[in-house]
């Protein structure tokens, strides 16, 4: 299964678009010059001593994992938030129905549902060196149940590609080993972004998107990351 070349779900219309408009927030973040030393600070700030703590962790591995190999890198990033964030759904933690979550809010809470651990895997390995054009947030429809089962749900995971045309390694929260995407037969992926483009239904490349496009919500995201001091 490749994670570029799929058929699109119906409906999926406004997600894709919410998606081009966070676009501008990871173009922001991949040219910024994060400030480690005020993430962690803010975390005791807000959340207490064990966030603080977990904060800390998490700047000691991106110091430790930079001249690792990339795979290294992989596995350490997903496995880190893997067992630091417990799943839980946006309505519990933030008491909204759909809230994106900045790694320090992430982390701090230790909470957060399927699109913060891979936002938080992305803004991490960017940290560590990982070129950003080798990762895509994909949305993707996961079966559950046993196999054949026509029961699926929306779902969001991290796929790195170590060539342009190569089988993606997919970083999920439900499945901690890092597999191929042949050997998740159980996620049907719906379309994937990064700071650099929109990829949908059968291409070839980035859709044209607009990279820029603007909704208050994103930009209360974009200002708290550079509160965070992620940017």
């Amino acid at each position: 299964m490749r994670f570029l070349s799929y058929r699109p779900l119906p409906g999926r219309r406004p997600v894709g678009a919410r998606i081009a408009l966070f676009l501008g927030f990871l173009a922001v973040f991949a040219a910024a010059a994060p400030d480690l030393d005020r993430v962690v600070l803010l975390a005791g700030q807000r959340y207490g001593s064990n966030a603080e703590e977990t904060l800390r962790a998490w700047r000691a591995m991106i110091e430790a994992g930079k001249p690792l190999p990339e795979r290294e890198r992989l596995e350490m990033v997903n496995a880190f938030f893997n067992n630091n964030v417990l799943f839980e759904d946006d309505k519990i933690v933030w008491k909204q129905a759909d809230y994106w979550a900045t790694p320090l809010e992430t982390l701090g809470r230790g909470e957060g549902d399927c699109e913060d651990y891979s936002i938080g895997k992305y803004v991490t390995l960017g940290l560590l060196g990982v070129p950003i054009e080798k990762l895509r947030i994909t949305y993707v429809r996961a079966e559950l149940g046993l196999p054949g089962s026509g029961i699926s749900q929306a779902h969001m995971v991290l796929a790195y590609y170590p060539t342009p045309d190569g089988e993606p390694l997919v970083l999920d929260n439900l499945v901690s080993e890092l597999r191929p995407a042949s050997r998740r037969p159980d996620l049907r992926p719906v379309f994937g972004f990064n700071s650099q483009g929109l990829w949908v239904a059968g291409s070839r490349g980035p859709s044209a998107a607009d990279p820029n496009a603007r909704l208050s919500r994103w930009r209360d995201l974009l200002s708290r990351m550079s509160a965070d001091g992620l940017n």
